[in-house]
């Protein structure tokens, strides 16, 4: 049975993970259905001009809101902030479609829209940094992950979809109302888990300045990174183009396709899909020597088709154009961020990442305005064109120094490669945190008899076996035997406890050994969790060290 249906069978097994999975999909589709939503409200009363305002309104909003929305997670009990999170969204979202059924005055109908996006950043950082709290066993937190990636792809199919077919029966404050009502059934879906409310509940809160001074780092983390800010530049054009391609649903639906309304909910829903499919594609990107010629192959595939849809524009060619684009895109974009982990420091790279973050919710809002102020000027197949050829010709400006980058960066072992892919922890992450796993391993060589872990210990490793075998004991009593392939040292990171027994090679071993940070990186999926566990271990450490004090 493939991995990926075990994990969604745990996950259907599990009643608070089946709700927060079902909340999550709830919560996509909204995100999803909104933009459109209001994108097709701004074009019908305004034409581009309207677009770009709009799209200014919602998204600098959002990109001020969402690191302090984050914190919430850090310093409250978890499964209520993200309750609470739902409702805020499903009030500002109905406040919204109430204002446009009511056809009230614009700034207000703007002013309620910016807050429904606002509300809208709240939810990954929670829903990520809660998953660890309500699962018990590592395939459950690897089940969880899976659970969430397949709702976030279904919605951002589902949720345009739903708003094509809701615009065509009642126009944009329907979709905005429908989805403020889904939002509410999200909050009842997640309120009152089944949760143990110490496990939810951060011991130590983040500082709020602590998320600014970590923001401003990232910048400054990449003074004299001349590769990484190559490949950020190529990554953030395709995050601009994405946010043209938003508006040109829109224009090329209505007045290019004459689809209607309806259409721009559609034609985004066939990009959404094509990424789908996209995203099974790029397994194939994992351990690859050289990148180069999928990332520019995808920019090409993500480009051209958009350009092609100016001299075919059919209802027909438009959805499956727009699907190959899609797919194109999502292999790029693998391909450049898992670049970018081979030729970021390791000291820097969350960082670098958080500096993406940023710049990708910038280059999406300069996306909207440029794209809606082509149109304006000099019409929707123009448009179409300079927005296809605009990630390609940006690979192509930069192809020397890519091609050099890709030469020199080192490529994961693929035999550290075969025996991550092999365990199940880690077998449904996507390539980009595969990659990051390999980056981060440590080989080490042990000689027989030697203990690896102590029962009792506090646990600050994972290990993977890469030749030998080990003995596993419980008390002095000996309960297991380890090979290679096989894994241990997982559950004290996960649940924060004392090492529940010793591992002791038998033979002489090669290990693969991950440090917490990027294990728990990897298998929770979202660096708030991992910053909560880190305060947890050191405030247990801490706690430690006063006994120990004390007693000598």
């Amino acid at each position: 049975m493939p991995a990926r249906v075990r994990f969604l069978g745990s996950v259907a097994r599990n009643r608070a993970l089946r709700r927060m999975a079902l909340a999550y999909l709830a919560f996509t589709m909204a995100e999803y259905a909104q933009w459109i939503a209001i994108l097709v409200f701004a074009y019908a009363r305004g034409g581009p001009r309207a677009m770009a305002t709009i799209s200014i309104v919602q998204l600098v909003p959002a990109a001020v809101v969402a690191p302090i929305a984050a914190y919430a997670g850090d310093r409250f009990r978890r499964d209520r902030v993200l309750s609470l999170q739902y409702i805020v969204q499903a009030v500002t979202l109905g406040l919204t479609g109430v204002a446009l059924l009511g056809d009230a005055p614009l700034a207000v109908i703007y002013l309620a829209a910016a807050a429904s996006a606002a509300s809208l950043t709240f939810t990954r950082p929670t829903h990520s940094a809660l998953l660890p709290g309500v699962t018990d066993r590592p395939q459950d937190l690897t089940a969880a992950n899976v659970a969430t990636g397949l709702a976030e792809g279904l919605g951002i199919m589902l949720g345009p979809a739903a708003a094509g077919v809701l615009l065509g029966v009642g126009g944009s404050g329907v979709v905005f109302v429908t989805f403020a009502g889904t939002s509410v059934i999200a909050a009842i879906l997640v309120s009152r888990l089944p949760v143990d409310a110490d496990r939810v509940t951060p011991r130590a809160a983040t500082a709020g300045s602590t998320v600014w001074r970590q923001a401003i780092a990232g910048f400054s983390a990449l003074r004299g990174e001349g590769d990484v800010r190559t490949i950020i530049a190529l990554l953030g054009s395709a995050i601009l183009v994405g946010g043209a391609l938003d508006v040109l649903f829109v224009a090329a639906a209505i007045d290019l396709l004459h689809l209607g309304e309806s259409g721009a909910g559609f034609l985004s829903a066939a990009f959404g899909a094509g990424a789908v499919v996209g995203a099974g594609i790029t397994v194939a990107l994992v351990g690859r020597r050289r990148l180069t010629p999928p990332l520019a192959g995808g920019a090409g595939v993500f480009g051209l088709p958009v350009a092609i849809l100016a001299a075919i524009p059919t209802a027909v060619a438009a959805p499956v154009l727009f699907a190959l684009g899609g797919a194109g895109r999502r292999v790029a974009d693998v391909a450049g961020r898992t670049l970018l982990q081979r030729v970021a420091p390791d000291h820097t790279l969350t960082r670098v990442f958080g500096v993406l973050e940023g710049i990708g919710m910038l280059a999406l809002a300069i996306g909207s305005v440029a794209a809606s102020g082509l149109v304006e000027a000099f019409g929707i197949r123009a448009t179409l064109v300079a927005t296809g050829a605009f990630v390609p010709l940006v690979v192509l400006l930069l192809a020397r120094r890519l091609l050099a980058i890709d030469r020199d960066a080192a490529a994961p072992d693929p035999v550290a490669l075969d025996l991550i892919r092999g365990l199940d922890l880690f077998a449904p992450l996507p390539p980009e945190a595969i990659e990051r796993v390999l980056r981060s391993l440590e080989r080490i060589d042990v000689a027989s008899g030697t203990t690896v872990i102590r029962e009792g210990d506090v646990g600050d490793r994972f290990y993977v076996i890469a030749d030998g075998d080990a003995d596993v004991t419980i008390g002095g009593r000996s309960v297991a035997s380890l090979g290679r392939g096989e894994a241990f040292g997982e559950i004290a990171l996960l649940r924060d406890v004392p090492r529940v027994a010793s591992v002791t090679a038998s033979t002489s071993m090669s290990l693969l050994a991950l440090d917490r940070e990027p294990f728990l990186a990897a298998v929770t999926g979202h660096p708030q969790s991992l910053r909560a566990a880190d305060a947890l271990a050191a405030h247990r450490l801490s706690g430690r060290t006063t006994t120990t004090d004390g007693a000598s």
